[in-house]
């Protein structure tokens, strides 16, 4: 088995001095010896690292929240809708930053990593998503709700007609959630509009099952 090389960026004075190559590193360090994948000329190169600090995360899931501890770039900046791995001893999840407290009970929209004291998140690899169902005859009275789990990146559309199990609705209405980001209203009635499930805050739907309705 052929050991495993970090691999950079950089230009090679050999074949590329002008543009950047892949190159793998062979010797790390303040000087790290690096060879070019195009044309495998050897050199040396500076590589300067990032500085990196611990970054408090909370986590929320399924109305659960865990405390995490990451390592990120001290100058990075972030801001609320970025998303992330969060990767502990109990699971590997992509979290979404919901908010960011800098310390003395201030929450801000976006800061520097370093700045930050407490990123508060939600994982959104597989999400729950809240529908309210409605009778197919209109009546709002005896609507019900069901709560569908779902990866994070599946799409829900205005005008389609969904199933799952003994559930079958047509959605009329997506409301989206604060955090979401690249949509331009907080609820989506047009048919056609998509939503990630994710970015649900709550689907509105009419009942298309066969069975007698019964409200519960």
């Amino acid at each position: 088995m052929s050991e495993q090389h970090e691999r950079v960026a950089a230009v090679c004075p050999s074949c590329s001095p002008e543009a950047e190559t892949v190159h793998e590193v062979l010797k790390p360090g303040g000087q790290a010896t690096v060879r070019c994948t195009e044309c495998s000329h050897v050199h040396k190169i500076s590589i300067e690292r990032e500085r990196e600090v611990p970054l408090d995360v909370v986590v929320s899931q399924d109305g659960e929240s865990f405390p995490a501890t990451v390592d990120a770039p001290a100058e990075e900046q972030i801001a609320v809708g970025e998303e992330f791995i969060v990767d502990t001893e109990e699971a590997i999840m992509l979290a979404r930053i919901t908010s960011i407290d800098v310390g003395g009970d201030r929450r801000v929209d976006e800061a520097l990593v370093e700045d930050a004291e407490t990123v508060w998140t939600r994982a959104v690899d597989n999400v729950s998503v809240n529908v309210t169902v409605h009778p197919n005859d209109g009546r709002r009275d005896d609507s019900k709700s069901v709560k569908l789990q779902v990866p994070g990146d599946y799409e829900f559309t205005v005008g389609e007609t969904e199933e799952f199990g003994d559930e079958k609705f047509t959605i009329e209405g997506i409301a989206v959630r604060q955090d979401a980001v690249g949509y331009e209203h907080d609820k989506l009635d047009f048919e056609g509009d998509v939503v990630h499930a994710k970015d649900v805050k709550r689907v509105y739907a009419r009942d298309e099952t066969t069975t007698a309705w019964s409200a519960w």
